[in-house]
């Protein structure tokens, strides 16, 4: 009986010691896969500290040359208020205000402050009707009287060669901003498509560029008849809703009911006065009728480089940035940017080719203008430096003219031996 009893109890003890020796294993092989992971995450953080730090230095050098640069704009009375973003690759690395929403108080602008665009909304027209064609909802060659029966400029044999190219690129042979009058009347698109037979065309189609409003309005009027929504609608469901614009709108009543607004202004001896929101141009969106921020500008640039291909393929959206027409001349203020070259219009954008004082390169620029309500406007995209710049001004200011080159030149001078250049690099050897 002791022996079995002293049998059982050596039993248990060794029970005992097997079960303490695996307990403690068990962590140490835990811990030797935390060590692994560790080491891992390690060399992972190597350079990540790094380029955070790079990143982080580059941002706030560029955050405060632009307070620097608007500052001086805002003191020498050029501007009352700005809304800017800048895109880099699929990052948007500065989305920011800088001024007065309303010269009367200290509502200060930021990235979230809504603009009226003015002729950027013509660039949403332009991509739009790209993205119906790659779907086969339309085609470049498409004749208008198709679609609007009771469109007629001259004769009957000039009316049935204008197409949707045509109207897209300012060259249906429409003297210069026929009808804008009628735009910023607030008449129906409709019915101003039928009162060009009042007008005599001043080239066969395609032949010269001539910019419109009226005219490049019924290309909305086109993508209705095409899909069977308001161009409002396509713009909403196909791009704002699914990039995040959730501050873009396009009609005056929801403009109005907006509280982080820049009002707009015009100049009052040495000060500035503010103005009413006009209800213009919303009749035709396609030319003029849209409203945004800053930030939800740098979504929409993000896009327009590519970055968002669930929504749209870069082949499809290069077609909008296919030069259609050469913009002749030296008069106009892009045509004074340094190392310009040549300009085209495409479809909704204006393309040109310039000579980078840096690298020596011939590059491109889609870039558009856009005026309305007094509101001034600048939007730059750089396809080889995968480079997006957005102001929007809430008075209509002579910087206008050169902040894009301005601004580019800063960002170089900042990223200039880092993304922009590889990014080029890259685009070069493709």
């Amino acid at each position: 009986m002791r022996t079995i009893k002293f049998l059982a109890v050596f039993a248990i003890l060794a029970l005992t010691m097997f079960i303490a020796t695996s307990s403690v294993k068990t962590p140490e092989k835990l811990n030797t896969s935390s060590e692994a992971t560790a080491t891992i995450t390690i060399k992972e953080e190597i350079k990540n500290p790094v380029d955070a730090r790079q990143y982080k230095a580059d941002k706030e050098e560029l955050q405060k040359k632009l307070r620097s640069y608007f500052a001086k704009a805002i003191a020498s009375g050029d501007i009352v208020g700005a809304g800017v973003s800048i895109v880099q690759g699929d990052s948007i690395i500065l989305s920011d205000g800088y001024g007065k929403r309303n010269a009367r108080y200290n509502d200060q602008v930021d990235g979230e402050t809504v603009f009226r665009l003015g002729s950027l909304s013509k660039g949403f027209a332009g991509v739009l009707a790209a993205n119906l064609k790659n779907e086969g909802y339309l085609s470049w060659k498409d004749r208008i009287i198709d679609y609007l029966p009771q469109f007629q400029l001259g004769d009957a044999v000039n009316t049935s060669e204008i197409t949707l190219a045509n109207i897209l690129s300012h060259t249906s042979g429409t003297p210069y901003h026929s009808f804008t009058n009628l735009v910023e009347a607030g008449l129906p698109m409709e019915t101003i498509a039928e009162r060009f037979k009042e007008v005599a065309p001043i080239s066969k189609p395609g032949a010269m560029y001539s910019y419109q409003n009226a005219i490049f309005a019924l290309c909305g009027e086109v993508m209705k008849k095409a899909t069977g929504d308001e161009i409002s609608t396509s713009l909403k469901n196909r791009f704002f809703s699914p990039l995040g614009m959730c501050s873009t709108s396009m009609d005056h009543k929801t403009l109005k009911q907006t509280i982080n607004i820049a009002l707009p202004h015009s100049k009052r001896g040495h000060g500035w006065r503010t103005l009413n929101l006009s209800d213009n141009y919303y009749n035709a969106v396609a030319a003029g009728g849209i409203n945004a921020s800053a930030h939800d500008m740098g979504r929409w640039m993000r896009f327009l480089l590519g970055h968002n291909p669930e929504i749209m393929g870069k082949n499809a959206l290069e077609e909008a940035f296919t030069p259609f027409i050469e913009i002749t001349g030296h008069h106009k203020y892009y045509h004074k940017w340094p190392g310009h070259l040549k300009s085209y219009y495409g479809f909704g954008w204006r393309i040109h080719k310039f000579k980078d004082e840096q690298s020596s390169q011939e590059k491109t620029i889609w870039h558009h203008g856009g005026s309305v309500n007094n509101y001034r406007n600048e939007i730059a995209v750089y396809p080889n430096s995968d480079l997006g710049i957005c102001v929007l001004l809430n008075s209509n200011s002579r910087l206008a003219r050169t902040v894009i080159p301005d601004l580019y030149e800063i960002v170089s001078e900042i990223y200039n031996s880092e993304n922009v250049v590889q990014k080029e690099e890259q685009n070069n050897t493709l």
